[in-house]
């Protein structure tokens, strides 16, 4: 049985839009992107730079849950890497493991 997705809080052309994630994607260095809303469902594509990526998985996750290999899958050597970069980008925003945000799980199309 599978869980119902709640409504999403964005459109999907909004989920990855740094040019540096952007450049992991083209190199497939990321595969993963996540956010604090839902931006996309299950199957549905989207082009950036003349590719086409769909999604594969959509889920929630604490962010004490977050793995070394899932920060691999955004793009970044470690979860500690990921940490910095994420706090970095948010200026006062305090890592709190029990936070939880929703996780896109995608894959470039032929």
């Amino acid at each position: 049985m599978t869980i119902p997705l709640p409504p999403k809080t964005c459109t999907i052309d909004r989920l990855v839009t740094r040019p540096e994630d952007v450049t992991k994607m083209l190199a497939g260095e990321k595969t993963a992107q996540r956010r604090n809303g839902r931006y996309a469902d299950i199957g549905e594509t989207w082009e950036l730079a003349g590719k086409t990526f769909c999604v594969d998985a959509v889920y929630a996750q604490p962010l004490g849950e977050i793995t070394d290999d899932q920060a691999e899958a955004e793009g970044y050597a470690s979860l500690d890497d990921y940490r910095e970069a994420i706090l970095a980008m948010h200026a006062g925003m305090p890592w709190i493991p029990q936070a939880r945000v929703w996780v896109h799980e995608f894959r470039r199309l032929p």
